[in-house]
């Protein structure tokens, strides 16, 4: 096994380099080029502002250079060895500290955006995530062990029911109905926070002008909305992979011994069988990683949220080349490091898994 992981993460290296070779040249073959939108901005100055806008350009961000150049520029900037300028004008090869870049539209560190965004977009996760796999894997037994009866088929039809409705519509409508002022109102309609939580304390409290929720539950009423509009969708296929996996090994030989020997139905379901229906659950969960990264583009639009998707989105539309290709390396490896950590489960959960 050890051989085995030493192998997968030295093969990352190229894999990890192929990513984001492939991003880049999309980017830079794209009509305009990479600086398109930076060039664009300058429609309404002079020809000498321009030039000296364009050799600006240039001169930071090397645009002018061929397609390879910049991008083992680039490569060597974001990698922990490489070559690095000294004071005196020479360049020196080495251990260095990593720099992800600065963002062309934003004029910021990558570093400090991808920090502001990804604890608002793990945050939502956290509760998402969690929530989805043990509601679809309690379904997913239960419909299972009470095949063809009414528990079944009315788990199936409303999460079937539910998978149907597009996230897009399904948020304006909790926003219509629950956050507007014509209805309910019990809910926020955008942002995670009211604009005087910074001056409450984090827990609840009182204080002389009242009863005073405090910041922790002011968050957590403000993504009531937006994790449902995370969850519901989740559980249809989720469940169903979890029925058909558990299905299949509850009429194994395995669980009719299990049985026999005098084992309640309980133990032979948790214990035996769904230790054995895994293997689907865990080569879903791999993908779930990466994902937590990126975020989603609808519900953090439709609610106001800065996170991760709406960052991924924004760079995407205005070519921002070391924010998409920092944001490519990490969700590259998030994505490489999770398929490992699958394989391994794999080994954990199945005794009959070998990589030697």
């Amino acid at each position: 096994m050890i051989q085995y992981i030493i192998r997968r993460l030295l093969l990352m290296l190229p894999t990890l380099a192929g990513i984001t070779l492939l991003v880049f040249s999309v980017m830079a073959m794209a009509p305009g080029g990479i600086g398109a939108n930076l060039m664009t901005r300058g429609g309404d100055m002079r020809p000498e502002e321009r030039a000296a806008m364009v050799a600006y350009l240039n001169q930071r961000y090397g645009l002018d250079q061929p397609m390879s150049v910049q991008y083992l520029r680039w490569l060597n900037n974001v990698l922990p060895i490489g070559y690095t300028s000294t004071p005196s004008g020479e360049r020196e090869f080495g251990f260095k500290q990593p720099d992800l870049g600065m963002s062309f539209v934003k004029n910021r560190p990558v570093l400090d955006l991808v920090a502001d965004a990804l604890p608002i977009t793990l945050l939502l996760n956290a509760l998402t995530v969690p929530f989805v796999f043990i509601g679809s894997i309690m379904m997913g037994v239960y419909t299972a062990r009470f095949r063809g009866q009414a528990l079944d088929v009315g788990i199936g039809t409303a999460n079937l029911a539910l998978w149907s409705i597009p996230t897009i519509w399904m948020g304006v409508m909790l926003i219509g109905f629950f956050a507007s002022e014509q209805y309910l109102k019990w809910f926020p309609t955008s942002g995670l926070e009211s604009m005087r939580a910074d001056s409450w304390t984090f827990l609840p409290t009182h204080t002389p002008d009242g009863w005073q929720h405090g910041y922790l539950l002011d968050l957590l009423w403000h993504m009531v909305l937006p994790v449902i509009c995370l969850t519901y969708s989740g559980f249809a296929f989720l469940t169903k992979l979890t029925r058909s996996a558990v299905l299949e090994n509850l009429s194994a030989d395995y669980a009719r011994t299990a049985r026999a020997k005098g084992a309640s139905e309980q133990v032979v379901l948790w214990r035996h069988v769904f230790r054995n229906s895994l293997l689907p659950l865990i080569t879903v969960a791999a993908s779930i990683l990466p994902g937590l990264l990126v975020g989603s583009v609808i519900v953090e639009s439709i609610f106001s949220i800065d996170g991760m998707g709406k960052l991924v989105v924004e760079a995407v539309q205005m070519r921002d080349r070391e924010l998409v290709l920092s944001i490519t390396l990490i969700t590259g490896m998030l994505t490489l490091f999770s398929y490992l950590l699958m394989d391994i489960c794999y080994a954990l959960a199945d005794p009959r898994v070998s990589y030697e």
